[in-house]
């Protein structure tokens, strides 16, 4: 089975998880007519092999990026101007889709980074609370509400001829230590390797993104 037909089940598999707090209102761009077409153009283009590939985990999607298109860290501008998907979305740019595709660039372009890395989320699934992005750690409970179904979400996207001799945890904070938490209780990588995350670069250390272009490329290897 091809690698996108995998990534694609799983998504249309997805549900959000059973104890989330009723004000939660949750992101699935592959129950919209618009977000499953861009889905599947995307990953029938970039993902129909068989080969391995490394996996990134972010937090979970945003409203403005992966929330929408229903590709992780790609905003309606990336995955037209970039990926080369049109779409009907709005064309607003998410500051973390500027700099992973700044980073993909850098790399070698969508064609050679997608080849060899497969991005996803501890959550794959995003939420919103009040009108704003909500990650899924801000909710009291946390743990209670996600660690099931996260587990279970990796074990399913492990299958997808994932190397699972490392894993990258976009972002250095409460994201790296939940992923190394389950890893250390269920062994599934060698190791977790983390890297700056792309929305506190954007927002913070501006003058020094390079730097962490610079650090994603030498970890990615």
């Amino acid at each position: 089975m091809l690698v996108s037909d995998q990534i694609l089940d799983f998504y249309q598999s997805l549900s959000p998880p059973a104890l989330l707090p009723k004000e939660v209102v949750t992101l699935n761009p592959y129950q919209t007519v618009e977000g499953w077409e861009s889905t599947v153009q995307f990953y029938q283009k970039y993902y129909a092999d068989y080969q391995t590939r490394r996996m990134l985990f972010g937090i979970n999607p945003g409203r403005f990026g992966g929330g929408v298109t229903g590709v992780p860290f790609t905003d309606p501008i990336r995955l037209e101007e970039v990926c080369g998907i049109s779409n009907p979305f709005q064309k607003r740019e998410e500051l973390s889709a500027k700099f992973i595709y700044e980073i993909i660039a850098a790399f070698g372009g969508v064609q050679a980074f997608y080849s060899q890395f497969y991005i996803s989320g501890m959550s794959p699934l995003g939420y919103v609370r009040d009108g704003k992005n909500l990650n899924y750690y801000d909710l009291p409970d946390w743990e209670s509400i996600f660690e099931t179904d996260m587990v279970s979400w990796i074990k399913k996207q492990l299958q997808f001829s994932i190397d699972t001799s490392v894993a990258y945890s976009i972002g250095q904070g409460q994201n790296l230590k939940f992923l190394k938490q389950l890893n250390d209780k269920h062994g599934f990588f060698k190791k977790i390797v983390p890297v700056p995350h792309p929305r506190w670069v954007m927002q913070y250390r501006l003058k020094r993104k390079q730097e962490f272009i610079d650090e994603y490329l030498i970890k990615l290897g």
